[in-house]
């Protein structure tokens, strides 16, 4: 038996977790001590021989197993020194929603095979989803590091005096205002694929996005204004479809991504297979074995060049960008960078009385179709700058909702409206800037006058107070499209229905500049379902098995 002296505090219950010894038995060598809890500061205290320093350890078990590989960034990424290594059967040019949709459909059809599959990105990261879903945004900030991070277009002045460029991993989609609604193909002139065609890849694009009309089904505001517009002679609106996740976190799926963006793609395919991706890639060039695409040309920032080998190269760097490699690459058929859309957009604010909405407005979203006696689309949006906003932002109380009309009229492509090459004018890596050549015809404009009144109707439907309508520099608005149209004369296209640029095998186009004509629509759900059309051809052609 040994002797302790209990120190300041000391009760037997603490000495005993500290000695690792049973209360019963200090009770028992203590029979002085009638209660465990007494501080007995000063006093002996009788222990059993067998405290912990004498207890004899068992054996310790061996040592875990600590991995240590890592990765140097959340996003795999390959240097071009060892992209150059390599042939690869597929090489996709751009990450916007065009490159990521071809990544990912080909990784899907590709998983368990050893296809080479590779990405180049020519700008940096600038955020790692859409900046509605990082915690630190709202809609001011993300408006104003949106203008920090695109830059004016060069040679866009003055007819596109508006037009900027996205250039980062993820391309204008960590930026893009997620509706994603269907053309109406009823009132599009000579579309080369078959409706019923276009409405399965539609569905495939619709499930990939997670388009729902449910972010604002409910809302007051919605609902009531909604209600007011079908009932006053606009029977064609309907709730706004956005490609927004509103499915909750369960069963340990998280679902933190809420908003679509071509990272939702890139993640997508990283967990099916493995690619090669490379970011501040300059596409400089596209290489040809005789009639065949056999290659692509990249700087880096360091002005260092490579040569990445493929046997299929897929052009999705943009309306701007395509069209430029392909004529500096020496590809000068007739419609090559002509046949530019875009689309006539204004805005109109105003205000509804709060006093119509009693409890909780809501978010607004609704979008009124473009039909054929008025051939504009029209969204509703709002309340002020709350139609979307994180949880940590308060939300006051406005004694007027603000609310935005967003008009979209359409602008058929004309051969004169186009983006050629400027010899005089050579960027940074020996690639003439692009010219702008772009104006509105005299039904354009006369369209935007009957715009206009059917805004003023809407005001009057919706009980609105109309704020002063105005219309957005030209080219501001990010549905630029038709540069490299889809179509099967190859006078008055670029490439064939597939994607297929004419006359070059092995090279396709998957972006905006696809889309033979726009109406009042909008992109992005279009050029998706797209892109999951051209990704099934490829991986079905016998060479690419």
């Amino acid at each position: 038996m040994k002797i302790w002296m209990a120190r300041h505090n000391d009760t037997l219950r603490v000495i005993a977790c500290q000695k690792l010894i049973s209360i019963d038995d200090l009770l028992t060598l203590n029979p002085s001590i009638k209660s465990p809890d007494q501080n007995i500061a000063g006093q002996p205290v009788n222990l059993p021989f067998s405290t912990e320093e004498n207890i004899r350890h068992a054996d310790i078990p061996p040592t875990c197993h600590i991995p240590t590989e890592y990765i140097s960034n959340w996003i795999p990424l390959t240097s071009l020194e060892s992209m150059a290594e390599n042939e690869y059967d597929v090489l996709i040019v751009g990450s916007g929603a065009g490159g990521g949709t071809m990544l990912w459909r080909l990784c899907e059809h590709w998983r368990e095979n050893g296809k080479r599959i590779g990405m180049i990105e020519r700008g940096d990261i600038v955020m790692p989803s859409h900046g509605r879903n990082l915690p630190m945004m709202n809609g001011k900030r993300l408006g104003q590091y949106y203008r920090f991070i695109s830059k004016p277009l060069q040679g866009s002045y003055p007819e596109f005096i508006g037009a900027r460029e996205v250039i980062c991993l993820g391309g204008r989609t960590v930026f893009w205002d997620l509706v994603a609604s269907r053309l109406n193909m009823s009132l599009i002139p000579a579309w080369p694929i078959p409706i019923r065609e276009m409405e399965t890849y539609y569905d495939i694009a619709e499930r990939l996005m997670n388009v729902t009309d449910e972010y604002c089904r409910g809302s007051t505001l919605t609902e009531k204004l909604l209600d007011r517009l079908q009932q006053g002679g606009f029977p064609e609106s309907r709730y706004l479809p956005i490609a927004a996740d509103v499915h909750p976190t369960k069963f340990g799926e998280v679902h933190a991504d809420v908003f679509f963006s071509s990272f939702s793609l890139l993640a997508k395919a990283s967990f099916l297979r493995t690619f090669d991706l490379a970011i501040n890639a300059r596409a400089v060039q596209v290489l040809f074995d005789q009639e065949k695409a056999a290659g692509i040309r990249v700087m880096a920032p360091d002005k260092n060049s490579y040569t990445l080998k493929a046997k299929t190269i897929v052009l999705s760097a943009s309306t701007y960008e395509t069209p430029r490699l392909l004529l500096h690459s020496g590809i000068r058929g007739g419609a090559v960078g002509h046949y530019m859309t875009n689309q006539v957009f204004m805005l109109a604010p105003g205000k509804v009385s709060r006093k119509d909405f009693t409890d909780i407005p809501g978010t607004l979203g609704i979008l009124i179709t473009g039909t054929a006696d008025k051939p504009y689309q029209i969204r509703l949006v709002g309340p002020n700058e709350f139609d979307w906003y994180p949880s940590s932002q308060e939300k006051p109380f406005l004694p007027e909702l603000g609310i935005l009309l967003q008009c979209f009229g359409k602008i058929a492509p004309r051969y004169e409206n186009r983006v050629v090459l400027n010899p005089h004018r050579i960027d940074e890596y020996g690639v003439p800037e692009i010219e702008v050549h772009f104006s509105f015809s005299g039904a354009e404009l006369a369209e935007i006058q009957k715009m206009m009144e059917s805004v003023k109707r809407i005001s009057s439907v919706l009980d609105v107070t109309l704020g002063e309508i105005c219309l957005v520099p030209t080219g501001d608005l990010h549905h630029t499209s038709g540069t490299c149209r889809m179509g099967d004369d190859p006078s008055t296209s670029v490439t064939d229905p597939n994607g297929k640029v004419h006359g070059i095998s092995g090279l396709y186009v998957a972006d905006n500049s696809i889309l033979p004509f726009l109406g009042s629509g909008n992109p992005t759900l279009t050029t998706v379902a797209l892109a999951i059309r051209t990704a099934d051809h490829i991986a079905a052609l016998p060479q690419t098995i």
